[in-house]
């Protein structure tokens, strides 16, 4: 850990930016197993609410393992480490006030209340979202063919079937995009974000 350092608090208040930019930051967590609708869910999100002028920016499982996280791999230890980071860029984002959208599989409880608590240590609003598809639902998407190679031993740890994944106990929000569109996830987010004027 670093030493001999000490926190430079800037000029411009976090109140002071909400007020200018007319919204307040807010994480939006979503979680689940791969090829629930997390990341096409985001996507959606993230444009409805540009269209509407609203400050947003989406932050994906896959496109930062490109980059930030691509020392990372997927071993429990990896994922703790990798969730670690998110959480912290997730609310740097929100602290600018923008409206803050991750899809990540985040498989673990303890993490996603790491990255709550370090979230609620700085007033920022942390909105669980669990995105919820049966095994059977999306091993039957499986656009990347990851739950074939999976079940072949290709793969190894991989969430949902040879690592787990823990389910959220008490999400803000609950989807179940067996039953729900894309479209009926985004009002359903939209509305809550609304109905807690972060927007």
């Amino acid at each position: 850990m670093a030493t001999n350092i000490t926190f430079h608090p800037g000029s411009v208040s976090t109140q002071e930016r909400s007020e200018l930019l007319e919204q307040k930051g807010a994480t939006v967590w979503l979680t689940g197993l791969s090829a629930s609708g997390k990341s096409t869910i985001a996507c959606a999100l993230e444009q409805h609410l540009l269209h509407l002028k609203k400050f947003t920016y989406r932050l994906d499982g896959d496109n930062i393992r490109f980059g930030l996280n691509k020392d990372l791999g997927f071993d429990e230890q990896s994922r703790n480490e990798n969730i670690r980071r998110i959480g912290e860029v997730s609310k740097l984002f929100s602290d600018a006030s923008a409206i803050t959208i991750t899809a990540f599989i985040s498989p673990y409880r303890k993490d996603r209340q790491v990255a709550r608590e370090l979230h609620e240590a700085a007033s920022i609003p942390f909105i669980e979202v669990f995105i919820d598809a049966p095994l059977s639902v999306v091993e039957e998407r499986d656009p990347k063919g990851l739950y074939k190679k999976a079940r072949a031993g290709v793969i190894k740890d991989f969430t949902g079937i040879s690592a787990p994944y823990e389910e959220p106990e008490s999400p803000e929000i609950h989807i179940k995009t067996n039953e729900s569109s894309v479209e009926d996830a985004v009002r359903i987010i939209f509305e809550y974000l609304q109905s807690k004027r972060y927007i």
